[in-house]
């Protein structure tokens, strides 16, 4: 349960409770994060992390830092709320006017968790929020803040479930997903986020040797580059990009302090190399400009070539792809697909000893034919694709497993 901000002040009167989003398959990552970043008091929950983050310097640090999340809540306020009067009464009682100024443009966010008869739905929540917040406004201010559906500077989340209320300010701005470097034009892109996770799930930390043999437009090269030059995820973001800085209490000096000591832990060159590959050279242009506005193009080495072809460029290191699904291509291309992870696996076997591979792949993907035992199999979401990483650690050795198991279904671990 998150604890309400005003209990916590005694103990340490600069904390802030955060709630960070993320998909549910991989909040564990996300938690990782968030420790090694200094936060505590961690709760892992569905498709959220909540948290107490030390101090304001940390919160900012967060925004600029976390590569899997999706969106961060500071969280104002939790109470009982059975009843719309009940959370009407206790959504007025805030002083709003003491997180944002009446000029401010908001929007209020309904998200109701329950479903079922007498269940306050999203509009209705809204709805409440809003009015109780104006008329706290006019109460303390004589100002009412205006909404804005379409470029609110504050958003306020309600979420209700059995019976309680968590109120909260989105404090992200636009989704963390979205760094700002990737072009439209990629019939299948992967979310930045879940590429950082899947990196984190097989193992990289930026000190290896990394090759995406399937690189499409670029994102897991790009973001394995922002890791391994511990270069901030967020960290090109404009001003005003950030909902914390239309808080009443964002502190300017707090935020270039930080800003600058992020920038400044940017290593001047990569531990080890990273090499990208696809087939269509128009793919790898696309991720060569990718990589050139996300500012890592020198550290990445773009050539086009053929999975089947990839060979290692270091004696040990880590390849990483997301493999085409049976949807992406044309109807009666299943042979064609069986045959690809066939070649995918052998190329493995035979050139990649001592390299891990981690292999996204569709879930209704013949995946089998790749012929050999994953090390790990993790359950992700690509979107709203059912998704499997295949982990596979390429000892000497390595053997095939026997066409009949090939075929036969196997369990995650």
């Amino acid at each position: 349960m998150t604890k309400n901000p005003e209990s916590n002040a005694a103990s340490n009167p600069d904390s802030i409770q955060a709630i960070v989003t993320c998909p549910d398959e991989t909040k564990e990552v996300l938690a990782a994060e968030l420790r090694a970043l200094g936060v505590t008091d961690i709760d892992v929950r569905y498709r959220a992390v909540a948290c107490t983050v030390p101090d304001l310097e940390t919160f900012y640090e967060l925004h600029l830092k976390l590569r899997t999340a999706s969106r961060i809540f500071r969280v104002v306020k939790e109470f009982a709320a059975h009843t719309e009067q009940m959370l009407g009464d206790q959504a007025k009682r805030i002083r709003w006017a003491d997180w944002f100024l009446p000029e401010r443009t908001f929007l209020v966010e309904g998200v109701p968790a329950d479903r079922g008869p007498g269940v306050m739905g999203s509009n209705a929540i809204s709805k409440t929020i809003r009015e109780s917040l104006q008329a706290a406004f006019a109460q303390h201010t004589g100002k009412v803040p205006k909404v804005d559906l379409k470029d609110p500077k504050v958003i306020v989340v309600a979420f209700i479930q059995k019976g309680r209320c968590t109120l909260s300010l989105d404090t992200t701005g636009k989704t963390l997903h979205k760094r700002g470097y990737r072009t439209e034009g990629h019939p299948a892109p992967i979310k930045e986020t879940l590429a950082c996770a899947i990196l984190d799930l097989a193992g990289y930390d930026g000190t290896q040797p990394l090759l995406d043999p399937m690189c499409g437009s670029g994102t897991i090269a790009i973001e394995a580059a922002y890791r391994g030059l511990r270069k901030a995820a967020h960290i090109h973001r404009k001003k005003g990009e950030f909902g914390f800085e239309w808080l009443k209490d964002f502190d300017n000096d707090i935020w270039r302090k930080v800003s600058d000591r992020v920038r400044g832990e940017r290593l001047e060159s990569l531990p080890a190399p990273i090499v990208a590959s696809d087939i269509s050279e128009k793919y790898v242009e696309m991720a060569r400009e990718n990589a050139l506005r996300a500012r890592v193009e020198r550290d990445i080495q773009f050539k086009a070539g053929r999975i089947e072809d990839a060979r290692p460029h270091a004696e040990t290191g880590i390849l990483v792809a997301n493999l085409p699904y049976g949807a992406r291509l044309a109807k009666g291309d299943d042979e064609a697909l069986r045959q690809l992870y066939e070649e995918i696996g052998d190329n493995l076997k035979k050139n990649f000893k001592g390299w891990r591979a981690a292999l996204l792949v569709a879930e209704e993907s013949p995946w089998k034919f790749i012929g050999l035992k994953p090390t790990r199999r993790i359950p992700l979401m690509n979107g709203s694709i059912k998704a499997k990483l295949l982990i596979y650690d390429m000892y000497a050795g390595t053997k095939r497993r026997p066409k009949d198991e090939e075929t036969t279904t196997d369990s995650d671990s």
